[in-house]
């Protein structure tokens, strides 16, 4: 179903656009119901007669990203939205819930949706050539990943495909991805574009690319991102898919990834690799970013007075619901950012781009920083509990 998101730093509105039925579903078959309840949004599909729950899922988006930039504060603007869901045997209720100042879901959007409506759109809008890189087994109990070619020409495929291969090797190099390797596919879509490279506006270019990625999204020369969702579930659509990686040609350092949508990587910038990784504890798990010196476009991320739903950030107003019982006994909380605690699981200060008030479980964390070893015990945690619900 595709959306579009509109309104400014307070306020948003939720407009429909259409259906799409794509012929593929790679999703869980058994755990219907999101059990996690992480994300800034969940939409949930009821039976329009009985009113049972059928599915439902949580996700977030650039939207409310953006709603926290000096841009929001100064515009209203527009930016669209795609969700994906089995498709229904019969008519159902579409409904959508936001995060409210509590963190608690609250609806702001529905309609009712019939699998009959003629004008629901079906089949591929783009055809592309697939490579099947790692098969384990079975879509329906296995994490696939689609990596998507962007900024790549049609003679510039085998490249692509040398860069997949090396960042898929990399991901499974790292716990607790590498122990779970045999619950992954991964898939590749050749999706050429005309142009090489992806827009880069500070620098004054622009390129014709299949995704329309660009960097200084919201004005940060790093965040590597697309406004375009849409086109890139139609361009994933071609494979059975779970999460997207979206792999961009260009030696620019620069990534991003939001919960449940998708993931980017500049395929040769500075530490791809890592920064693939980092971005995909994002797109996959929901993590939260644990740096807070580095420059954002965001402004006060987080209410203090509310504990973020992200699994391993706390404020410590329900610290208990989070790592707690992690955290050795003689561990203080706060943690001193000392070096006895250099391998300890902690409560520190620091996280979610804010230096104060913001509580991360370890001194360095491939959340925080491309130099650490790996992933923190919290966010190793938060990664298997989504492989869990995605196989088990």
């Amino acid at each position: 179903m595709d959306l579009v998101f509109a309104g400014n730093d307070r306020d948003i509105n939720v407009y429909f656009e259409k259906v799409k039925k794509e012929p593929l579903w790679g999703g869980t078959r058994i755990n219907l119901v999101d059990p996690l309840d992480r994300g800034q949004f969940q939409f949930r599909i009821l039976d329009r007669n009985s009113k049972k729950l059928l599915f439902s899922r949580c996700f977030s988006t650039l939207y409310e990203e953006w709603q926290t930039t000096t841009e929001a504060e100064n515009i209203e603007r527009s930016l669209t939205a795609s969700v994906v869901f089995p498709f229904p045997k019969q008519e159902i209720i579409f409904e959508l819930y936001q995060r409210d100042k509590e963190n608690k879901f609250d609806k702001i959007f529905e309609i009712p949706v019939s699998p009959q409506d003629i004008f629901i759109e079906s089949g591929l809008k783009y055809n592309f050539p697939v490579i099947e890189v790692l098969k384990n087994g079975d879509p329906a109990d296995h994490i696939d990943i689609v990596f998507l070619a962007e900024g790549y020409l049609a003679d510039q495929m085998d490249l692509f495909l040398e860069d997949v291969n090396r960042f898929y090797n990399y991901l499974f190099t790292v716990d607790p991805f590498m122990s779970n390797i045999g619950k992954f596919n991964i898939w590749a879509v050749q999706s050429v574009s005309a142009d090489e490279g992806p827009d880069i506006p500070g620098d004054g270019i622009w390129k014709n690319t299949i995704l329309n990625t660009n960097f200084y999204t919201f004005n940060s020369e790093r965040y590597l991102m697309t406004y375009d969702f849409r086109t890139v579930c139609d361009v994933a659509a071609n494979v059975p898919y779970d999460q997207i990686f979206i792999l961009v040609n260009s030696e620019k350092y620069g990534g991003g990834g939001v919960y449940n949508n998708y993931c980017v990587c500049s395929s040769r910038g500075r530490s791809s690799e890592v920064v693939m990784v980092h971005e995909f504890g994002h797109g996959f798990a929901g993590l939260g970013d644990e740096y807070y010196s580095s420059s954002v476009a965001y402004e006060e991320f987080f209410d203090l007075s509310v504990e973020p739903w992200e699994p391993n950030l706390t404020t410590l107003v329900d610290f208990d619901a989070k790592w707690a019982d992690l955290v050795d006994s003689e561990t203080p909380v706060p943690t001193p950012p000392e070096e006895k605690y250099k391998t300890t699981t902690g409560v520190f200060e620091g996280g979610g781009y804010m230096a104060k008030g913001v509580y991360r479980p370890a001194l360095d964390c491939r959340m925080k920083s491309n130099e650490a070893d790996g992933f923190c015990e919290a966010c190793k945690r938060a990664v298997i509990q989504m492989i869990q619900y995605y196989t088990e």
